[in-house]
């Protein structure tokens, strides 16, 4: 199943192309970078959903909260992890 999952930005990388605005995002203390071209108004401390890795849309921490309540009690946060299982783990 692929799930946009919510994190909060800790850092952005700004070279002015749009194109190329990336940031640290973190999801439950992991962090991943993340292309932020699809959220120009989003900044440090935001939450943003994310899917494969690019920023989709800013929510409220509230609603990242309960996004990951429901991941959390579907099982779904092991991919998150740097141990976690992927996609393609079939056990």
């Amino acid at each position: 199943m692929c799930l946009a999952v919510p994190g909060k930005i800790t850092t952005i990388q700004d070279t002015g192309d749009p194109l190329l605005r990336t940031g640290k995002v973190s999801f439950g203390g992991i962090q991943k970078e993340v292309n932020l071209a699809y959220v120009p108004e989003a900044k440090i401390g935001d939450y943003v959903l994310v899917h494969v890795g690019f920023a989709l849309n800013v929510v409220d921490e509230a609603e990242a909260n309960q996004v990951f309540e429901y991941l959390r009690e579907m099982g779904e946060l092991a991919e998150l992890t740097e141990t976690g299982g992927d996609a393609s783990d079939t056990s």
